[in-house]
C-alpha cells in the first residue's frame, strides 16, 4: 500500500494542529489532555507508516506530557515541541525517504491460541510469536477461549495448567473430544513441572509441556516444530479425520478426473454443495460435541444416498461437496429433493431434548471442459447463497438463475477519532477481495455516532475495528455496550490499542474482543490479519 499520501495528512494535520493553537489570538493556555492526546495520535500514526524519525521523537515527548497534571502555556508549549514542529517541517520539504514497510506476508500463516489469565504472559508470548510472522489469538476467558478454539481452528494451541476458572487440563479434556478427531498440536506450560502434573498433562492429550519461566529461543523452536508436524500432517491427508470422507486436498483430482469422463463419454456432470442450516444453534445450543456428531450423521447419510459413482468431499465446516458423473442437473435436483425430506425427518437427540436439521444446496452442471474446479465451486456456491437467501431446506441450480447471485454481506464498521486512521482503515478494507463476500465498511469518529447509526441492528455479519483511546467514549466502553446487545453473536472485534496497558488488553479480551493489535502497526500485516480473521468468521 502507497504511504506517501499519509504521509503528508499526518504532517498536514500535525501543522492544522501547532498553528490553531500557537496562532490564536485568543487561546492562551493549552489543556494538557489536549497535548497528551495529540501527540498519542502522532505517535501511533508515525509508527504505523514508518516515520521512525517522528515516532521516536513523539515518543520521548509523549513520555514528559504523561506526568503533566496542569494547562500549557503558550510559549512554554511551542518551546517544548520546537523540535516537532522542525521534523514536520523537513518532512513535508524534502520528503525524507524512511524505511518501507516490511513485505506482505500471506495470509493463509499459522495461527496460534494461547490460554492463559497472565496477561504479561500474553502479551509477551504474543509478541514474541508474530514477530516469527504466525497469527496469535489471545485469551484469558475459558469459555471465550473454547468458543474461539471452535470457530477459528487454530493450527496449535498453547494452555496455560493453572486457570482460575478452569484448569488448564479440564480445558484439555474439553477440546479432546473434539480434537482426537483431528490434529491440533497442543502444548501446555506451568510453572510447575513435577512429574505427576507433566505425566497428567500428556495424559490428557498434550503433545508437549514446557517449564515456566520459559526460555523464549527454545519455546519459539519447538512451537515451529509442531506447526511443521502439522503442516506435513495436513499435506499428507486426503481423508477428513471426523467425517471419514474426503477432504478438500483430494478436490482438484478428482476434479480432473471428473471432467475427463465428461469429454470421453460426452455427457454433462453436476457439482453439489450441501450446507447443514442453521448448524451454528446446534452448537451453541448442544455443544460442539454434539455438532460433532452431527456432521458424521450427515456425512454418512449423504455418502449412503449417493450412487459409487458419485465423489463426496467435505468442504470445511458443516459444508459439503458431491462429484454427481454423468448426472444432468434436472436428476441431481430430484435426488436431492429426496435426500433433503428424508434427512429432515431423522432426530437427533441430546441431553433428552430432540430436534431436527434441514441443509439447502446449490448446484451447477458442466458440459464442458472450459470449467475449472475455482469457477465450479464459485457457480455452485453462489447457488447456494441464493437458496440460503431464499428460505433455506431448498435446492437451487446456478444454470437456471445466473442473474438472481449476489453476494453475501459483512458490515465492517471503523470508530476511531482520527480521521488519517480511519482514512487507511477503509483503504485497507476496500483493497480486499474475497469472494462471495461484500464488505460493506463505514467509519465513526467516535461511539455516540455509531450506536446512534443503529449499524448494529443490520442483519447479517458484523465486523467491528475499535480505538481503544477516544475523547468521547473509549473502545472498552463501546465494547462493553456492544456486548450487551442482541446482535453480539455476530459481531467479531478487533481491538487497535496505542499502548501496552495489560489492564486494557485484559479488560478488551475479558468483554470478548476477538483480537488486539498495539499501534504502532504495520499497515500490511494488519491487512492480512483482517483478511485472516474475516475468511475464519466466514469458513
Amino acid at each position: 500500500m502507497p504511504l506517501d499520501k499519509y504521509k503528508n495528512l499526518l504532517i498536514k494535520k500535525m501543522k492544522q494542529q501547532l498553528v490553531n493553537w500557537f496562532e490564536n489570538e485568543e487561546m492562551q493556555v493549552i489543556d494538557h489532555i489536549d497535548v497528551y492526546r495529540f501527540l498519542h495520535s502522532i505517535k501511533g500514526t508515525a509508527g504505523t507508516l514508518d516515520m521512525d524519525n517522528l515516532y521516536r521523537l513523539s515518543d520521548k515527548l509523549l513520555h514528559i506530557a504523561t506526568k503533566r497534571t496542569k494547562s500549557w502555556e503558550k510559549i512554554e508549549l511551542r518551546d517544548f515541541l520546537h523540535d516537532l514542529v522542525e521534523i514536520g517541517f523537513e518532512y513535508e520539504q524534502i520528503h525524507e525517504s524512511l524505511s518501507s514497510v516490511s513485505k506482505e506476508r500471506m495470509v493463509n500463516v499459522p495461527l496460534i491460541q494461547i490460554i492463559d489469565d497472565d496477561i504479561s504472559m500474553l502479551i509477551f508470548l504474543k509478541d514474541n510469536l508474530e514477530k516469527k510472522g504466525w497469527m496469535v489469538i489471545a485469551n484469558t476467558e475459558v469459555d471465550k477461549a473454547i468458543e474461539q478454539y471452535y470457530d477459528m481452528h487454530p493450527d496449535c494451541i498453547i494452555i496455560d495448567v493453572n486457570l482460575p476458572e478452569k484448569s488448564g487440563f479440564e480445558v484439555l479434556s474439553n477440546l479432546k473430544q473434539h480434537t482426537n478427531r483431528y490434529f491440533v498440536p497442543k502444548i501446555m506450560f506451568s510453572i510447575n513441572n513435577d512429574r505427576e502434573t507433566r505425566m497428567n498433562a500428556f495424559k490428557m492429550g498434550a503433545d508437549d509441556f514446557i517449564e515456566k519461566p520459559i526460555d523464549v529461543e527454545e519455546f519459539l523452536i519447538r512451537i515451529e516444530r509442531h506447526l511443521e508436524r502439522k503442516r506435513i500432517f495436513d499435506q499428507s491427508v486426503l481423508i477428513d479425520e471426523l467425517t471419514q470422507v474426503y477432504n478438500r486436498k483430494f478436490l482438484r483430482d478428482s476434479y480432473n478426473r471428473f471432467i475427463s469422463d465428461i469429454i470421453r463419454t460426452n455427457t454433462a456432470g453436476t457439482i453439489a454443495i450441501l450446507d447443514i442450516d442453521y448448524f451454528k444453534k446446534v452448537n451453541d445450543t448442544y455443544g460442539h460435541v454434539m455438532g460433532d456428531k452431527v456432521l458424521v450423521e450427515f456425512a454418512q447419510f449423504i455418502k449412503n444416498s449417493i450412487r459409487n459413482t458419485d465423489t463426496l468431499f467435505r468442504y470445511g465446516g458443516e459444508e459439503f461437496i458431491i462429484f454427481f458423473q454423468r448426472a444432468p442437473e434436472k436428476d441431481v435436483k430430484e435426488i436431492l429433493t429426496r435426500m433433503l425430506e428424508r434427512f429432515s425427518a431423522i432426530e437427533f437427540k441430546e441431553n433428552q431434548k430432540i430436534f431436527t436439521l434441514t441443509f439447502s444446496a446449490g448446484i451447477y452442471t458442466i458440459a464442458n471442459k472450459e470449467i475449472d474446479l475455482q469457477t465450479a465451486i464459485k457457480t455452485a456456491d453462489e447457488a447456494l447463497y441464493l437458496a440460503k437467501k431464499n428460505g433455506r431446506a431448498r435446492i437451487e441450480s446456478a444454470n437456471q438463475i445466473q442473474n438472481e447471485l449476489a453476494k453475501r454481506v459483512m458490515h465492517v464498521s471503523i470508530v476511531d477519532d482520527d480521521a488519517l486512521i480511519r482514512s487507511i482503515l477503509m483503504n485497507i478494507f476496500n483493497s480486499i477481495s474475497l469472494d462471495y463476500i461484500t464488505l460493506d465498511v463505514v467509519a465513526y469518529e467516535d461511539g455516540m455516532q455509531f450506536f446512534h447509526s443503529n449499524r448494529l441492528k443490520e442483519t447479517g455479519l458484523h465486523f467491528l475495528v475499535l480505538d481503544g483511546i477516544m475523547p468521547v467514549m473509549d473502545g472498552l466502553e463501546i465494547l462493553q455496550k456492544v456486548r450487551k446487545t442482541t446482535s453480539k453473536q455476530s459481531v467479531h472485534v478487533l481491538m487497535l490499542t496505542g499502548r501496552k496497558s495489560e489492564h486494557d488488553i485484559a479488560e478488551a479480551l475479558r468483554l470478548g474482543a476477538d483480537d488486539y493489535v498495539t499501534k504502532p502497526f504495520s499497515l500490511t500485516e494488519l491487512q492480512a490479519r483482517i483478511t485472516r480473521l474475516i475468511k475464519r468468521m466466514v469458513q
